[in-house]
């Protein structure tokens, strides 16, 4: 788990895409360094969140300044770790201990799609971006006010068009300088997790109105059989 509040900004020094004979088969090698200040307490197996997708370490160098991890091709078809190159800046944050304030908002670090930058737009010292989703069905969980990881960033959501599937958010200058989103263009990639409590708010209701359903003596059960027999009534007369 993590807070989506970055503690530093790493480098890509190598990104190897791994054939079929190696192990995790058609994903990629990734080496991230400029990171020495947050990896002293990290060892291996740990998850860092990279650009907001959870990854596990699986090697340090031997001054512990960087660190590297395997991703499997189904977080490159989710996510835009694929779009990465050598020299590409990424978002770091370890995974959340006891002692940790949660300053941000619950992030997982399973990124459910990405979208692109519509603009970006001066106010005053902040800048209000604006991203359009790849994947229109998550807009079901983006509300006004309501919090969402871009790039592993919690962010606070300002605005939504649920027909053009774009949301903003407003970045101000102290995040500015200490997270990628403003070294992105117009059109580039972030990845997106929306706010789990929605999720599963959405699968309560979901299983609470099936096993209602299912059940000829629930309440909703009895009132849609009285919502029929009033309409069948009214049809006979």
């Amino acid at each position: 788990m993590f807070t989506g509040l970055v503690e530093t900004i790493g480098t890509v020094l190598s990104y190897t895409e791994l054939d079929t004979s190696s192990s995790g088969g058609n994903g990629v090698s990734i080496v991230i360094g400029d990171c020495s200040s947050i990896l002293e307490d990290v060892h291996l197996g740990d998850s860092i969140s990279t650009n907001g997708v959870c990854l596990t370490v699986t090697e340090f160098d031997e001054a512990k300044t960087q660190f590297k991890v395997g991703v499997a091709p189904e977080t490159l078809r989710r996510t835009n770790l694929g779009d990465l190159t050598k020299g590409s800046k990424v978002n770091l944050e370890r995974a959340v201990t006891s002692e940790v304030r949660l300053g941000g908002h619950v992030v997982q670090g399973h990124v459910d799609t990405i979208a692109a930058i519509k603009s970006r737009i001066p106010d005053g010292n902040a800048i209000t971006f604006t991203f359009q989703l790849r994947d229109k069905e998550y807009m079901s969980y983006i509300v006004e006010k309501g919090f969402i990881a871009v790039d592993g960033t919690s962010l606070t959501i300002t605005h939504v068009d649920y027909d053009k599937a774009e949301f903003s958010i407003m970045m101000v200058s102290y995040t500015q300088s200490k997270v990628v989103m403003p070294l992105k263009q117009i059109d580039e990639s972030v990845n997106i997790e929306v706010d789990l409590t929605g999720k599963l708010i959405e699968k309560q209701i979901e299983i609470n109105l099936a096993n209602q359903i299912s059940n000829d003596d629930s309440a909703l059960s009895k009132l849609i059989t009285k919502i029929v027999e009033k309409k069948i009534k009214e049809l006979v007369k």
